[in-house]
């Protein structure tokens, strides 16, 4: 069994990571009340399958007692960026899984 910190590398918070852990909550908008199941957003290792992630996040969150009920991953390409003066680079590429919990279970905020 991998150590869980291994298999997760951080929390992928933006705006809209956000929005996807809000959108239990979100009683103005008739598209979104179907939803009622938190997701957040994961920064994990480019070769963990959907399975590893599931339980890693249940063992780093275990004394919050979340269930994960389904794992969505997709990989972020390389972006050519501009780094100054005419210099170009590239960002890093990295893998992100989307988690989707149990209604009701909610990950403390960082």
């Amino acid at each position: 069994m991998k150590d869980p910190y291994a298999v997760i590398k951080s929390r992928y918070i933006t705006e809209k990571s956000t929005v996807l852990e809000q959108l239990q909550n979100a009683e103005n908008n008739p598209c979104v009340l179907r939803c009622k199941s938190p997701k957040y957003v994961f920064i994990v290792d480019r070769h963990a399958n959907k399975q590893e992630i599931a339980v890693a996040v249940e063992a780093i969150y275990k004394e919050q007692n979340v269930k994960v009920t389904k794992v969505n991953t997709l990989h972020t390409k390389r972006k050519m960026k501009k780094k100054g003066r005419g210099k170009k680079g590239l960002t890093a590429s990295h893998k992100k899984a989307i988690v989707t919990m149990e209604p009701g279970d909610l990950i403390d905020q960082v």
